[in-house]
Order: structure tokens, then sequence, then C-alpha cells
């Protein structure tokens, strides 16, 4: 009899043990990424994003310090350089091409409120796909450098000014877009910009963030399989007026309403007003919410593909000019952080 039992035991044993092993979603998992995901979609409801403005930064002369943009700057062209027949100083890109669907318009929330910049999606390196893309933007369209803090709710809508949602209190925001929307896994910045204490010219070198988003769409795709990737460049160029770089954005201050991908092209040289520590591009008019939008050098119209060596991140009172950071190898630091690491600032 007691033999029986043990049998009986060693039999039930055997069994169990050839189970599979059900357990709960683990946090990171694809799962809770995925729930993660769709929260943040119905976060922006149309109500929302119509609450969205643009954060932005200009230098007032005045105050000595730079500011929120409120509007369109004002004053008289300034700063030197531009003219001729191959300087844009803001115009609709209307040549499609792949910048059309690898640029996009960026939702943020930070501080209780509600914000909108622009952004591109960037070669990550990965030969096959990986389950997620690499998107580069300013810093501050990412981290809160006043109050320390990432932004909440980060979204991406690439080719947005192909069929901009029409923001009626009905049906789903990114389901009225032509490509639907991918939210970040991870929002990494520089040290250098996490430690400014807030938008000033230290914050301006380090004005660059890259995010990692995963899966999204409208059918749980990878970002980069939906659109080109545009090449990169993390290196120094010329600012002697012997580069000319292509600017994109979706601006949203006066003139512009956000739902239209502008660009400005032109030679770029140092901004001489910061030591020329970082770039400049004379007679650019992008206003508030092309802030995080790229710089293209040997960018190519017909296939709107170039390589991305800037973001737009400042202005000046009284000078039509867009700025953008030196990228660098501390720019390759953040990047290679953001390819599989959570959020984080890189020291």
């Amino acid at each position: 009899m007691r033999t029986a039992k043990i049998r009986l035991m060693l039999t039930l044993v055997l069994i169990v043990s050839a189970l599979p092993i059900l357990t709960a979603a683990a946090p990171g998992s694809d799962v809770t990424a995925r729930a993660e995901h769709q929260r943040i979609v119905e976060f922006w409801t149309p109500e929302r994003v119509a609450q969205a403005v643009p954060r932005s930064f200009v230098f007032d002369p005045g105050s000595q310090r730079f500011l929120p943009q409120k509007g369109k700057p004002g004053g008289t062209p300034g700063g030197g350089g531009g003219g001729g027949s191959s300087v844009v100083s803001g115009a609709s890109w209307n040549k499609g091409g792949e910048i059309d669907a690898s640029s996009g318009k960026v939702l943020f929330s930070m501080g209780g409120s509600y914000y909108v910049c622009s952004a591109t999606v960037i070669d990550d390196g990965a030969a096959s796909s990986n389950g997620s893309a690499l998107i580069i933007t300013a810093a501050h369209c990412a981290y809160d450098e006043a109050g320390g803090a990432f932004s909440d709710n980060w979204m991406f809508i690439p080719d947005y000014d192909d069929n901009p949602a029409s923001l009626t209190t009905d049906g789903s925001f990114c389901g009225a877009t032509t490509h639907g929307c991918w939210t970040a896994e991870a929002l990494v910045v520089h040290d250098g910009y996490a430690s400014a204490g807030g938008f000033n010219d230290q914050a301006v070198l380090y004005d660059f963030a890259v995010v990692r988003v995963g899966a999204g769409g409208h059918s749980s795709d990878e970002l980069d399989d939906v659109v080109t990737e545009q090449a990169y460049d993390f290196s120094s160029y010329l600012i002697d007026g012997s580069v000319t770089s292509y600017a994109f954005g979706y601006p949203a201050a006066k003139k512009w309403k956000g739902n239209d991908l502008i660009y400005c092209a032109g030679p770029i040289d140092g901004d001489p007003l910061n030591g020329d520590t970082t770039y400049r591009m004379n007679e650019c008019k992008l206003t508030g919410g092309s802030s995080g939008g790229p710089w293209l050098a040997d960018f190519d119209e017909t296939i709107g593909s170039g390589t991305v060596m800037s973001v737009n991140s400042y202005g000046y009172t009284g000078i039509n000019a867009m700025h953008g950071p030196v990228l660098n190898a501390d720019t390759t630091d953040v990047y290679n952080a953001a390819k599989s690491g959570p959020s984080t600032i890189v020291p």
C-alpha cells in the first residue's frame, strides 16, 4: 500500500513538472509596454491636444535671460549672413520624400501643462527589426531643466501634415492620423543639460535628447519599418558658411498652426553671441513648436534625405535666425544609452 502511494506521488510530480510555468507579466515586459503605450495614446484626447502649446525659448536682451517664447519673434532680420536664392527663411515643405514621414510632431506633458515640439527618426544601427526605434529631438522637449524631471506622456506622430487630426471631440486623435502614434519607452538627456538649472548658456550646449519608442501606429508596428530613418553625424561641422543645412519642424506660433511641415535652408555659421559654441542658421524664421526638428546636411531634395547634424534649439528676440547645438561625443553617449536602457541622465 505504501509503495503504491509513493508511485502515485512520483507520477503526480512528473506530470506537474511537465506543465508550462505561467507567471504574471514582469515590469518592462511586452505586455506592460503595450499597456503603457495604450495609456498614453488614450491620454491624448483631441481636447488635450488642442491645449498643447510650444515649448520654445528665446533670449531676451532686456533681462539677459532665455525666456519661454510666446509667439513669433519680432524685429528686423539680424545676425548677419543669409540672403541669396539658396536661402529659404520658412516655407511649407511640399516636395514629399523621406523627410515628410521621418519627421513629425511631438506631444508631452510637463509640470501640469501640455506641450508640442518636433523630432525625427534616426538610424538605430540595427541590422534587422529589434522591436524599437530611435528619435532625436531637443532636450527641452524631453526634460524639465528647471524642475529636474523627465516629461510625461511623450508621444511622436510621424508625417503629421499628411493628415492632421481635426481635433473634434469625437474619436481618437491617433486614429485620425496617417500612421498613428508611437510612445516613449526611454527618454535620455545629458547631465550637461539636466544640471544647468534652467535654460541658459550651459543648457544650449546640450540641448539634444534621444528617445526610444516601441511598437505603435495603427498595427503595433516598429516605427522604422513604417518610415525611413535619417542618417546622423555626431561630429562638428564647419561654421564658416561653407556648409548648407535644412531645418524642419512644426511651428505652432502666430503665422503657423502646428499642422504643416515647414523648412528653412541656408548656410550655417556659429552663434557669435554664444562664443560660436552653437550653430546658427540666418534668416530662419521657424517659431515655437519647431523645437527639436532636425537640421540635415547633404540634403537631397529629390528624395528628402540627408544627415542629421543638429536640432532646432533657441532664438533671440529681434533676430531672425534659428540656433542648434553642436552634436558630438556626448550625443553619442546619449544615443547609446537610449538603445536599450531606461530613461536616464548620461554623465
